[in-house]
């Protein structure tokens, strides 16, 4: 059954070490995806996400700039990081690991993430919704993310080490609107 992705009340957040110290945490604010999702067989599960790498937020312009330099993500090379799943592990009822390829600066690599179903519900229009919590840590040299600074007192300005964290609310798509939708996007209706 296809989901479509709720914008409102879904997020995709990262964070990492400054100085070895403290945490900085940002996100991604745009960003695309599709799910197949069938609750009787979760193994069958498919994903496909793209993100705008140019909407990538900190919460501090000068360091979003720096993050969106050819230091680090290189935006004007590689407007986009994607995330195409390979397998599902169905732990229990309610958790899982989503196996899946993350693209970031034209490098493809593995990738696991920790799914939890955080639960369900109808929506005010009785369509069907559900709750997802995904995380990840990454070794960000892995897609060629590189660039450091040495302190003095020992240690790096940041940390190699990045935590994923997405919250995902999914709407049920009724199967008509589905192939309707997916029929325009293969070039439309004939009228």
């Amino acid at each position: 059954m296809p989901w479509r992705i709720d914008p409102a009340h879904t997020s995709i957040e990262f964070s990492a070490k400054h100085m070895m110290i403290t945490t900085v945490r940002g996100r991604f604010k745009q960003w695309a995806g599709t799910i197949e999702f069938d609750e009787a067989h979760p193994e069958a599960t498919r994903v496909t996400v793209e993100i705008d790498a140019a909407s990538l937020d900190s919460n501090q312009p000068q360091r979003d700039a720096h993050l969106k330099s050819a230091d680090f993500l290189d935006i004007e090379q590689y407007p986009t990081i994607t995330f195409t799943s390979t397998r599902v592990e169905p732990l229990s009822d309610t958790t899982g690991k989503l196996y899946g390829d993350l693209t970031i600066r034209g490098v493809a690599r593995p990738i696991v993430l920790d799914v939890t179903l955080e639960g369900r519900s109808r929506d005010w229009q009785g369509k069907r919704r559900l709750g997802f919590t995904a995380t990840s840590s990454l070794n960000r040299k892995d897609w060629g993310l590189n660039w450091n600074v040495a302190l003095e007192a020992g240690g790096w300005l940041v940390s190699d080490r990045i935590d994923i964290r997405i919250e995902a609310q999914l709407i049920e798509e009724e199967r008509a609107a589905s192939q309707e939708s997916q029929a325009q996007a293969a070039g439309g209706t004939q009228g």
